[in-house]
């Protein structure tokens, strides 16, 4: 194959444009697969964008290195070359004006709005495709030297309605573009204009290859800047949120009785609870405390929701129910009554299932209410612990006027009750098969006689046995006590 390159000031002043575009376009796309900050579409788009135009470049460079050279060869490579030279300059307005319609925020009208785009590109792409084998745009003569033809400016029609499309929507969306990127579209659409003007008086230097690579890495850079401080600011407002979350997280954990053992000074029971919260703050909570000196009151809830919302729901339910037990309600007055208060003002219309109870610390004697919780598990002296089951009252906070139902129940010496929320029951492996009741109370009875602090670690370590490496949904939250009775 025959160059005929002819050497002059006007064709080396090209040559060095040429070149040194494609190194800022090598180093642009080095750069942008090397980003650490940027997303796989980002990087996509800037790729296939610096691409083409090192499509557009080095095409442009081998026409001119075979312009003029002789033989039927350089006649097919050179028509080839121009056609992918006026098609990678179609599809580099086209990827420009699909950034700008992104960048607008159009919304309902940005699927009509591309497919007007799709349709200009297609109709270039057709174009060049005739003058491939017709004169429509531009021919080559006997000696394969370049001309333009007489409707060679639909090579160009395509590509002016997209820069125009592209002014309406930085005019007409304005809003929605910074300040730097707004500057930065309007420089990458004047900037080839303006080259396209200074070459017509000095038409043997390409101009437009410096104009087109300089102000496309110049709209780059300010672009990816951009995504880089947007970035850094969701970096420095995730981690104000994880140090918030993880102080919320301990205002919560205050909250709650987690100094054990919780009455050392009585005999006659002993207790155990904890709390897994699946997020940083979670909706479920325990409670227990003395009403008087003859009575424990005892609470496991499970509010609806996660994260901060459900755990504000949950500390103020916590303390109008434990408020209204130590008023010396009975469970069922104080959930009626929590439950008409937290209805007032419930915007967030989230409830809460609550299981409360009041036991008589001489006698054994106690009184619940469940609403809308899980059964609790109970374990007679010598036995192992079983499913207590009966129908529920609903849940807290559904709906105003509920009267909630209490049932009696008598814990002798020896005996043990496991209250739990369904995190534990509906604790979920790689399989998406939940624990269930079964397996719960096969691991409460792995030794049914045991301390409440061991009854929970063995129910925790059945838990664990039982997800594996699956991810935590859902609070766990248990609470065991052990009735040991007077002496």
């Amino acid at each position: 194959m025959e160059f005929n390159f002819i050497v002059s000031p006007a064709n080396m002043v090209n040559i060095l444009f040429i070149c040194v575009g494609i190194g800022i376009c090598m180093m642009s796309i080095l750069q942008i697969l090397f980003g650490t900050r940027l997303t796989k579409e980002v990087k996509t788009y800037f790729l296939l964008f610096f691409e083409t135009i090192l499509l557009y470049i080095c095409n442009h460079l081998l026409r001119q290195l075979m312009d003029g050279a002789p033989g039927g060869t350089i006649r097919f490579w050179i028509h080839l070359v121009t056609f992918f030279e006026f098609v990678a300059s179609g599809i580099m307005a086209w990827l420009f004006s699909m950034l700008t319609l992104f960048v607008a925020k159009t919304e309902e009208r940005a699927r009509l709005f591309a497919t007007f785009l799709h349709l200009i590109l297609a109709i270039h792409v057709i174009v060049m495709v005739v003058s491939q084998f017709s004169d429509l745009c531009y021919y080559f003569d006997e000696s394969n030297s370049y001309h333009r033809s007489s409707g060679y400016i639909l090579s160009n029609i395509s590509i002016l309605l997209m820069l125009l499309f592209d002014i309406y929507l930085l005019i007409r969306y304005r809003s929605n573009f910074s300040k730097r990127i707004r500057l930065a579209f309007w420089v990458y659409i004047i900037s080839p204009s303006v080259a396209i003007i200074i070459q017509s008086i000095y038409s043997e230097i390409q101009f437009i290859i410096a104009a087109t690579v300089l102000s496309a890495v110049y709209m780059t850079a300010v672009i990816m800047g951009d995504i880089i401080v947007r970035f850094e600011q969701q970096q420095a407002k995730s981690s104000r949120i994880e140090t918030e979350l993880n102080m919320a997280t301990d205002i919560q954990a205050s909250q709650l009785p987690r100094l054990f053992p919780a009455f050392p000074q009585r005999d006659e029971f002993d207790l155990f609870a904890s709390m897994t919260p699946a997020k940083e703050v979670g909706g479920d909570f325990y409670d227990f405390f003395l009403v008087d000196d003859d009575h424990i009151g005892l609470v496991m809830a499970d509010v609806s929701g996660k994260g901060v919302p459900a755990a504000l729901f949950m500390m103020i339910a916590r303390v109008l129910i434990k408020t209204h037990l130590q008023n010396g309600e009975s469970p069922g007055e104080a959930l009626k009554n929590v439950n008409e208060q937290l209805c007032e003002g419930n915007e967030a219309e989230l409830f809460v299932t609550v299981w409360t109870a009041v036991l008589e610390i001489s006698t054994g004697k106690g009184i619940a209410a469940n609403a809308g919780h899980e059964h609790p598990a109970l374990r007679r002296a010598g036995s192992g612990f079983e499913l207590v089951t009966y129908r529920h009252s609903p849940a807290v906070a559904t709906m105003e006027g509920i009267n909630f139902k209490e049932h009696e129940f008598v814990l002798f010496p020896g005996d043990s009750l496991f209250v739990y929320t369904d995190g534990v029951t509906e604790a979920t492996n790689s399989n998406n098969e939940l624990l269930g009741t079964d397996r719960m109370i096969e691991a409460l009875n792995k030794n049914p006689d045991a301390s409440p602090e061991e009854v929970l670690s063995n129910a925790m370590a059945g838990i664990q046995a039982f997800v594996g490496s699956a991810e935590q949904f859902d609070d766990i939250t248990m609470l065991c006590i052990k009735y040991n009775g007077t002496r």
